[in-house]
C-alpha cells in the first residue's frame, strides 16, 4: 500500500510539474481517438479517410479548447454522412444544432464529455462515464453525457443503415425525412443507455456528497449496481436486447477504473476522522474533518566511492 501511495505522489508531482505539456498531449489523444472513431465507423468520404488527416487534426486540436474540438468532430461527421445521404446530413445537422443549444445553454464547461462518452461507448465501457462524472462533476453533467450517448448511437445508426439511406429511392423526400426520424427516435437501446447514465450520475453524485465514511466507495458501488438495475429492467420490461456478458464485463472494468480514480484524487484516512463544533452569534457549526493520506517520496542519495579512493584509504591505514 505504501508503495502505491508513493507512486501516486510521484505521479501527481510529475503532473504538477509538466502539466503544460501533458494537457495538450491528453487533448491530442482524445481528439485522435474521436477522429479515428469517426473514420472507422462512418468514413464514407474518401478524401477524409486519409490516416494522416486525424494526426494533423489531433496536433491542431492539442492547442484548442474542447468546444472547438467537438465542433471539428461534428463537421467531420457531417462531411462523411453527406456522401451517403443529404437528408440524413440535414437531419443530423439540425439535431447537432439542437444539442449544441441545449448543451451550451446549460453546461458549457464539460465539452470533453461530448468526445469522451462516444469513445468509451465504442470501447464497451460506457458505464465508467457516469461513475467518473458523478465523482468529479455535478448533476448538470447529465446533459453532455446524454448528448455523447446520443451521438454514438447516431453514428451506429448511419453505419448499420448506410445502404438503405443511399439506395432508398422509392420514397419522396418528406417520407424519407419522416422515416429517418422515426427510426432514430425509436431506438430503445439508446434511450435505455441515456437513462442508465443519467440515473448513475445522479446516484453517484448524491451518495458521494453524504457525510459518511467511505462515501466515494459507496457511491461507486451504488452507481454500478443502479446502472445494472436500469439496464436489466429495460431488458425484461421493454424487451431491449443487451449482451449480458459484455454488460457484466464492462461494469466490472468501469468499476475498477472508478476505484483507481478514487485512489488517485480522494485517498483519505477515515481512522483519524475528527469532529469539531463551534459557534458564532447566529449559528452552531458541526464540522467533520477527514485527513488526506499523504506520503513523501523517499529521497535516497547514493554516494559512489571509486576504487582509487578505496585503495588510497587502505594504503593510508596500513601506514
Amino acid at each position: 500500500m505504501m508503495g502505491l501511495l508513493v507512486f501516486r505522489e510521484k505521479l501527481r508531482s510529475f503532473y504538477g510539474k509538466y502539466d503544460a505539456y501533458l494537457i495538450p498531449l491528453m487533448k491530442f489523444a482524445l481528439s485522435l481517438a474521436s477522429f479515428y472513431l469517426l473514420n472507422g465507423n462512418v468514413g464514407y468520404m474518401d478524401k477524409l479517410k486519409n490516416p494522416v488527416l486525424p494526426l494533423i487534426l489531433g496536433v491542431i486540436c492539442s492547442f484548442m479548447p474542447y468546444g472547438i474540438i467537438s465542433f471539428l468532430a461534428g463537421l467531420l461527421l457531417l462531411a462523411h454522412i453527406s456522401s451517403v445521404s443529404l437528408e440524413m446530413t440535414l437531419i443530423l445537422a439540425v439535431l447537432l444544432l439542437m444539442l449544441a443549444i441545449l448543451y451550451y445553454g446549460f453546461q458549457p464547461g464539460d465539452s470533453y464529455l461530448l468526445l469522451l462518452t462516444p469513445v468509451f461507448c465504442h470501447l464497451r465501457i460506457p458505464y465508467a462515464i457516469p461513475l467518473l462524472v458523478g465523482l468529479s462533476g455535478g448533476l448538470t453533467s447529465v446533459i453532455p453525457v446524454g448528448c455523447g450517448v446520443f451521438i454514438y448511437y447516431i453514428i451506429q445508426y448511419v453505419k448499420q443503415n448506410a445502404g438503405v439511406l443511399t439506395n432508398d429511392a422509392s420514397l419522396d423526400m418528406i417520407q424519407r425525412y419522416v422515416q429517418v426520424m422515426r427510426n432514430m427516435m425509436s431506438n430503445n437501446l439508446m434511450m435505455l443507455m441515456i437513462t442508465a447514465c443519467a440515473v448513475g450520475i445522479v446516484v453517484v453524485y448524491l451518495i458521494r456528497m453524504l457525510s459518511v465514511d467511505y462515501a466515494w466507495h459507496l457511491a461507486i458501488v451504488s452507481g454500478a449496481l443502479v446502472q445494472l438495475g436500469v439496464i436489466f429492467i429495460g431488458n425484461f420490461v421493454f424487451d431491449v436486447p443487451v449482451p449480458i456478458v459484455e454488460l457484466l464485463v464492462g461494469t466490472v472494468v468501469s468499476t475498477g477504473l472508478a476505484f483507481i480514480y478514487n485512489f488517485m484524487v480522494f485517498a483519505v484516512d477515515y481512522s483519524r476522522t475528527e469532529y469539531l463544533q463551534f459557534q458564532d452569534d447566529d449559528y452552531y457549526y458541526y464540522v467533520k474533518a477527514v485527513p488526506k493520506i499523504t506520503v513523501s517520496a523517499p529521497d535516497v542519495k547514493v554516494q559512489k566511492i571509486s576504487a582509487a579512493k578505496k585503495k588510497r584509504s587502505r594504503d593510508m591505514y596500513e601506514r
